[in-house]
């Protein structure tokens, strides 16, 4: 773990947003279970903030068990810090499983737009803003968008300012990009459909910009119900081809709308 990390927003809660981006690689195993984390000092030049900013971030990430110290050798990761979830392969590459996950995000993100709502900072709504924007730019550039998509999420998210609930995300996140995968592909095969989708997208913003927190539950909880129509309403040839393919990596923790 010697490259530099997501960039730090300057004054924007910084040790979550290094633990955070600590909890990102673990997850993907820089560095894996058992594995010593980089230095106190290492971490200070990698994220360019001071040493108490690493160190209020390795304190949350103990306190969720994702870390441990170990009397004079340093901080560790733990070997359960991220138990994989078990699948069963047959029945998870299905239309049924996508539908069962995006049931699984409508729970979560309809608290995480209102929590959003209550206590999004200026700067936090900026970045909404520009995730959205960039989910834009991929569309328009022929993608389906899937990881700006994510990305737009994981920027609601970060507004909620609840780290449990983004740790929770985060952690679902491995899952929950195949889920992307599979609805986006599905969206982007019908100009009607991505055009629902964007709006959706919208509503939800301007319901977090305004503060109003019913409206911003109202409408992640619309999206996500929507999401699963689109899902029903894609024809056989999808599912047959490219749906279920995608949909296979619900099973593998590839990569998760």
């Amino acid at each position: 773990m010697t490259q530099r990390f997501q960039t730090i927003t300057p004054g924007v809660h910084l040790s979550e947003q290094v633990a955070e981006a600590l909890s990102a690689e673990i997850r993907a195993g820089r560095p894996a279970a058992g594995e010593k984390l980089p230095t106190e000092a290492a971490l200070v030049e990698q994220f360019a903030v001071s040493r108490t900013v690493v160190r209020e971030a390795v304190s949350r990430l103990k306190s969720l068990g994702v870390v441990e110290s170990r009397q004079g050798s340093g901080v560790f990761v733990r070997q359960a810090a991220f138990a994989p979830l078990n699948f069963d392969t047959r029945s998870s590459a299905s239309m049924q499983a996508v539908i069962q996950m995006v049931e699984v995000r409508r729970a979560l993100e309809a608290e995480v737009a209102a929590l959003a709502a209550q206590r999004r900072s200026a700067d936090q709504l900026r970045e909404i803003r520009l995730a959205m924007a960039a989910l834009d730019e991929a569309v328009r550039a022929g993608g389906d968008g899937a990881e700006e998509d994510v990305n737009y999420h994981r920027a609601i998210a970060g507004a909620a300012q609840n780290p449990f609930l983004i740790s929770t995300l985060d952690y679902l996140r491995q899952f929950l990009r195949g889920v992307t995968r599979v609805t986006r592909a599905n969206e982007a095969r019908r100009a009607d459909f991505a055009g629902q989708v964007r709006d959706e997208h919208e509503a939800i913003t301007r319901a977090i910009e305004a503060g109003d927190v019913s409206q911003a539950r109202q409408a992640a909880t619309r999206h996500m119900d929507n999401a699963i129509a689109r899902i029903r309403q894609a024809d056989p040839a999808f599912w047959e081809q490219e749906g279920v393919h995608l949909a296979t990596s619900l099973v593998s923790g590839a990569q998760s709308h």
